[in-house]
């Protein structure tokens, strides 16, 4: 399997997961705000760029050339980016999805 394949399958859930938190919100007269999700995964894009790139430059971890889809920013194949972008996503979603337990 490659790096591309793997983070379409990842990438489809977690948008599957955010259209259906999204409907669900609507349903309640709510609604999830992209905003804030714009402006963290703008965040997590460039501190996955940085860290990632100082990992692989030092030599942590490497990508099979063979399995990347070539496109790399720096060090770092394309494919590392599906993961802070599947988190942004995913962390609204649970928040509207999870129920709210409230002490006291």
């Amino acid at each position: 399997m490659t790096y591309p394949l793997l983070c379409a399958g990842f990438l489809a859930v977690a948008l599957g997961i955010r259209a259906f938190a999204e409907a669900r919100a609507r349903a309640r007269g709510r609604r999830i705000p992209w905003r804030p999700t714009i402006i963290a995964g703008a965040v997590l894009f460039m501190l996955t760029a940085v860290f990632d790139n100082l990992m692989i430059s030092a030599g942590l971890f490497h990508y099979a050339d063979a399995l990347t889809s070539g496109i790399r920013i720096g060090a770092a194949p394309l494919e590392d980016f599906a993961y802070p972008v599947a988190a942004v996503l995913l962390i609204p979603a649970f928040e509207e999805l999870l129920p709210v337990r409230r002490d006291g």
